[in-house]
């Protein structure tokens, strides 16, 4: 820390940073995947009555997808300010957009009302959110890890993961609850305005409390004028001197977005393509695995704080890759202990929870939000598009393509495991590149 020894205990002021950035986490992902669940009611309301479910189907999936096409350029836009005015106004305005978007949606006329002009409306507004929240995702691992002592840092960053994921949990009984609370029709007729409603009034919650809430110390010791002639030209400075860090950067990012993407979003839909399971109890087994998710994010934050992150990495990639493996050959053979291989696979998953931490080491600090949102909202728009429509695909053809795909992206883990175990230290997090 630019005015504490990287040996300080955490504060009550560093742990109530965390527990405010890990409640907008939450409350942004529920945000987020408001249209993964809905999708066909939404579809129905926007959109012109279609005869084909599959084009309905594809109308839905299309504006989930189009959230992520959104977000590298909200991230890599609108990010660099992060580095140039700070990083607290640019959580500001993350976080007034997405209530503003969220709550625009919830009051829009439907296709019946006004016609063309509803889907082009709610589109450019699902783009909107969808810029917000690749500025948002990176911005929270940044603003965490600048506050924390260094020695903290990376289970800081691993509780604001972890929460990404109790907005999951929050987002399946919320849409539990409102399908048992409501019929299709009255959903549809206007029904699904309420989750938008209560997704704006959620992401409202953290303004109340907005003055308590300091600008990062990192942030505030850059002595800009000292920066050089590009010190507000962060996309300058990245690309000149970050081109190694942004391609490490890059891969990790893969590997956390692969194994979110496909474990958390993907797995169950994959999944009832080619196995027969009961209902109630898969969605039981699903909600357990992302609950052990949490824990295991949680677990490999705490101990990549005491061991060296490439060992860590390293075991954490084999065990998902001989789970992963292991859950699909179980399922082959009956899926009778679905709960606890569920559970185990969603532990071993949690190893993406020690990622960020290292992610955000990799940047100094007068381009590290710009770096970290380049990696980060490239990446995942690469895969929040082509992975569901690919991986679809291929398990129509082989039912262990999910387990493959995670086996290939645990190999990249051990890869890069191996390349961090055999690096020197990381230069000090608050490094400057002029």
């Amino acid at each position: 820390m630019p005015s504490r020894s990287q040996y300080a205990l955490m504060s009550t002021k560093d742990k109530n940073i965390v527990m405010f950035i890990s409640f907008i986490s939450a409350v942004i992902f529920f945000d987020f995947l408001i249209y993964l669940y809905i999708s066909d009611i939404v579809t129905a309301a926007f959109f012109p009555a279609n005869a084909d479910p599959r084009v309905a189907k594809l109308q839905g999936m299309g504006l989930f997808v189009i959230g992520y096409l959104a977000r590298p350029f909200g991230g890599i836009l609108f990010g660099r300010y992060g580095d140039i005015i700070g990083r607290k106004p640019i959580l500001l305005i993350s976080l007034l957009v997405t209530t503003g978007s969220l709550l625009a949606m919830a009051c829009l006329p439907t296709y019946a009302q006004w016609g063309i002009f509803a889907p082009a409306l709610f589109i450019l507004l699902r783009i909107i959110q969808g810029m917000a929240y690749g500025l948002y995702v990176p911005l929270s691992w940044v603003f965490v890890a600048e506050h924390v002592p260094r020695q903290y840092l990376s289970v800081a960053c691993s509780y604001v993961t972890a929460s990404f994921f109790v907005g999951v949990l929050f987002s399946n009984a919320f849409f539990m609850w409102l399908s048992s609370f409501m019929t299709t029709a009255e959903l549809t007729e206007y029904g699904w305005r309420l989750p938008f409603l209560v997704a704006a009034v959620l992401s409202a919650l953290p303004l109340l409390v907005w003055r308590m809430v300091g600008e990062t110390p990192f942030f505030l010791a850059l002595v800009k004028p000292k920066t050089g002639k590009n010190a507000g030209k962060p996309l300058t400075l990245l690309f000149k001197h970050c081109k190694h860090s942004i391609f490490i950067g890059m891969v990790l990012t893969l590997v956390i977005s692969s194994i979110s993407t496909v474990i958390v979003l993907l797995l169950p839909d994959l999944i009832e393509i080619n196995f027969s399971l009961d209902s109630d109890l898969f969605g039981f087994s699903h909600s357990l695995g992302i609950i052990f998710i949490i824990f295991g994010c949680i677990f490999y934050g705490m101990i990549s704080n005491h061991e060296n992150f490439g060992k860590v990495l390293v075991i954490g990639s084999i065990l998902l890759i001989a789970q992963m493996l292991a859950f699909f050959y179980h399922l082959q053979a009956g899926g009778d202990y679905i709960l606890i291989m569920y559970a185990i696979l969603g532990f071993c998953a949690g190893v993406i929870g020690m990622v960020p931490a290292i992610l955000v080491e990799l940047f100094p600090t007068n381009v590290r939000l710009t770096g970290v949102a380049f990696c980060n909202n490239v990446t995942q728009g690469i895969v929040g598009v082509l992975i569901p429509f690919g991986l679809g695909y291929a398990t129509t053809l082989v039912s262990f393509s999910p387990a493959l795909y995670i086996a290939f992206i645990g190999f990249i883990g051990i890869i890069m495991g191996l390349y961090f175990y055999n690096l020197p230290e990381l230069k000090k997090i608050d490094h400057v590149i002029v």
